[in-house]
């Protein structure tokens, strides 16, 4: 049971290996995919990551037989915790400007599915499943969904998810625009290293000030959000990489990044 982070090139992978537990976290595992994301936000060589799980589960969110004692104290805390790793370990009020590509192997669920709602690209197999499943519970989906899903989607669309709390299956999510495609599951990890790679070609300070200006844009009104995009593009015309791409181009060969 773990939670592994490793790197290949610029293309980091998450992976969620607990597979006896439907990929479900407890504090354990909430703190260690927390801070697998703050590797990967603090490693300088990871320019993408890919995060998926291992089985059948992407990840379903909170393992309630240990998670709740854990949180009410009736079981012990294990060293380290942090009461933000929860939220953190889904990506809410933790920024990641970096590309995430999200491999969903299977269900993914309440946690697991608010942080897909974090990521930028996400591929799935056939029978992959979706659901806001807290309001079925009695529960509240506090880690970003009812701020991102309307945001995302068509808010018809993201209201159902949010409301009725029923689960889709892949094609389903592919028509509401949850995800971008789906592949068989022999497929799926190569799709994601795909578009991870194509991801990682480009400059990275072009890459990450694009996500960061895409991200921010959606907090602010219209001119607001021009204005920041202006800076994000002030800032990237100002470097090498900017210098390098046209020049690249006019040679007719592949650019030089140097991520400065």
């Amino acid at each position: 049971m773990s939670i592994d982070y490793t790197r290949d090139g610029h293309i980091a992978t998450i992976t969620i290996n607990r597979p006896e537990t439907r990929n479900s976290l407890d504090m354990e595992h909430f703190r260690d995919l927390a801070h697998a994301w703050a590797a990967f936000r603090d490693d300088a060589g990871a320019w993408v990551a890919v995060i998926t799980g291992v089985g059948q589960d992407f990840c379903t969110g909170a393992d309630l037989k240990k998670f709740i004692p854990e949180l009410t104290g009736d079981l012990p805390q294990p060293e380290g915790w942090n009461k933000d790793d929860a939220i953190h370990a889904v990506l809410h009020r933790f920024p990641v400007y970096k590309p995430i590509v999200a491999a969903v192997n299977g269900t993914c669920v309440a946690g697991g599915f608010e942080m897909l709602s974090s990521t930028d690209i996400r591929v799935a197999v056939p029978a992959a499943r979706f659901a806001v499943m807290e309001p079925k519970r009695g529960l509240f989906a506090g880690g970003g969904s009812t701020v991102r899903l309307p945001r995302q989607m068509p808010y018809p669309l993201a209201m159902e998810l949010l409301l009725t709390a029923d689960m889709v299956d892949a094609e389903r999510a592919l028509a509401m625009g949850l995800i971008n495609r789906v592949v068989p599951p022999e497929r799926l990890m190569d799709t994601a290293y795909d578009y991870a790679g194509r991801i990682a070609a480009n400059a990275l300070l072009a890459v990450l000030a694009t996500k960061q200006s895409a991200v921010e844009g959606l907090a602010l009104d219209l001119e607001s959000a021009y204005d920041n995009e202006t800076r994000h593009s002030d800032r990237v015309f100002e470097t090498q990489d900017a210098k390098e791409g046209p020049r690249a181009f006019a040679e007719k060969r592949p650019p030089r990044w140097q991520g400065r």
